[in-house]
């Protein structure tokens, strides 16, 4: 019996161990040229996912190795416990957010006439896509994200374009396109720790002796962003704020 007890803490913990080192692994193996982003992201996403069930696992073993004689066995576990629990924690960071937002990846500040994106199309991994801003997102797109508007200041268009520039810059994104004459911008992200790589598109138009912004930004992979277009749209809006200032 006392073996047994031994055996479920050294299973639990050599689990919990594996789930943090592929937790860990898929960001390194992006960075290191091994994956692409997409598979390091779903080896990541599964060393969090195992951690659910090796944290009842370790609770097991946490239970099943009281008593004196099983110090050692207790201790492994403890580790095992504090590990996968650990592991829960980042994914219910992570994902709960994730589940309070509808699963859509395109998002524009005006969805009646959102702006195009044209030199995203000739990337390889919009390929097979249609960047065609999907209707239908519209009704969830405003339900989930209502505080997303067109900008609108009082700037002449020409001084808001040069500042839109700037304020891409500032945020790392990459202009892949920039046409000063008909208002019109594109732009690359990466994510720091993923490096997936979404698309922007930015439109600026006189309005109203001032000048009217509307942003999209549109990841490559995946059905769910979660909640990260609409973000990028807000940082970019405060970022716009203080070059205008």
């Amino acid at each position: 019996m006392q073996e047994a007890r031994s055996t479920l803490a050294n299973v639990a913990l050599g689990l919990a161990v594996l789930a943090a080192v592929a937790a860990a692994a898929g960001p390194v193996a992006i960075h290191a040229g091994v994956t692409t982003p997409f598979l390091g992201f779903r080896i990541f996403g599964f060393g969090l996912l195992a951690s659910l069930p090796i944290l009842l696992l370790s609770l097991a073993a946490l239970i099943r190795t009281r008593g004196p004689e099983r110090i050692e066995g207790r201790r492994k576990a403890v580790r095992a416990t504090l590990l996968s629990a650990g592991l829960v924690v980042l994914f219910a960071v992570l994902a709960v957010p994730g589940m309070r937002i509808p699963a859509i990846h395109d998002i524009t500040t005006d969805p009646d006439d959102p702006p195009l994106f044209i030199e995203a199309a000739r990337a390889p991994e919009n390929a097979a896509a249609t960047l065609a801003y999907p209707l239908e997102n519209a009704p969830q797109q405003r339900s989930a994200y209502p505080d997303l508007a067109p900008i609108v200041t009082k700037a002449a268009p020409a001084n808001v374009y040069a500042a839109a520039q700037r304020a891409a810059t500032a945020l790392g994104w990459q202009v892949v396109r920039s046409d000063p004459s008909a208002g019109t911008l594109e732009a690359t992200s990466t994510s720091r720790v993923f490096l997936f790589v979404d698309d922007v598109s930015l439109r600026v138009r006189a309005q109203d002796g001032g000048s009217r912004i509307d942003l999209r930004s549109r990841s490559r992979v995946g059905k769910s962003d979660l909640g990260a277009n609409a973000a990028r749209i807000r940082t970019f809006a405060g970022e716009l704020g203080r070059m205008l200032q």
